[in-house]
């Protein structure tokens, strides 16, 4: 009598089942406490600049593409700024971090952000550091590694028709951003994090990797 009782206590139809159970385990995932070492929060530096980069890079490579095909280098180059992007700078929030471009051959020296670690070459060194108890450095080249990028940033007369060069010009009088090969460094993506984005990337066992598949709005 008494196994009957509790076979009938434990039919399913009368178990509550809770509710968002997988969401909820993702998030207690996300609050255990764990203890962070240094070197972690360096190797989540590097994690954090790496995505957002990749991610940038990408967005830039698919909407100049996209633009390109649409009117040409007069219509593409107002969209060669990807720390602009609305999908980047919302990454940026979530890893509390701030984006810059640098570049010692600059396209546009007026909208130039300054160096974020200025005793660094922004062509040629890939770093990550500590700048103080709170602020973190990333740094990592930008390479020419695109067919793409040459229209623009080519050779004029062999990658950039005379016309083009003239629209180069037009927008930006001051550029300096033409004769690259491909394979060259043009300049460093430059990021500095705060100790809460870099801690809280490192402690998110749900954290996704950049997927190229997903094209996320860019504004």
């Amino acid at each position: 009598m008494v196994l009957l009782v509790a076979a009938v206590a434990c039919r399913p139809d009368q178990v509550e089942h809770l509710k968002d159970s997988k969401r909820i385990g993702i998030e207690t995932a996300n609050w255990e406490v764990k203890r962070i070492m240094p070197n972690d929060l360096l190797r989540a530096t590097r994690w954090a600049g790496d995505s957002l980069t990749a991610t940038a890079d990408t967005l830039l490579r698919r909407t100049l593409a996209r633009e390109l095909a649409v009117g040409g280098v007069a219509r593409a180059a107002a969209f060669c700024r990807p720390e602009t992007y609305r999908a980047v700078d919302s990454l940026a929030g979530v890893l509390k971090a701030v984006a810059h471009r640098v570049s010692e051959r600059p396209r546009n020296p007026a909208s130039l952000a300054p160096l974020l670690a200025e005793e660094m070459s922004p062509d040629t060194v890939r770093t990550i550091k500590r700048l103080s108890q709170e602020v973190f450095f990333y740094q990592r080249p930008i390479v020419l590694n695109n067919q793409l990028c040459l229209r623009c940033h080519g050779e004029v007369g062999k990658d950039i028709s005379a016309a083009d060069y003239a629209i180069i010009k037009q927008k930006f009088p001051q550029d300096r951003a033409t004769g690259y090969q491909l394979g060259q460094p043009m300049g460093a993506w430059q990021l500095s994090l705060q100790r809460s984005g870099v801690a809280e990337f490192w402690t998110m066992k749900t954290r996704k990797k950049w997927k190229e598949h997903k094209m996320p709005k860019l504004f």
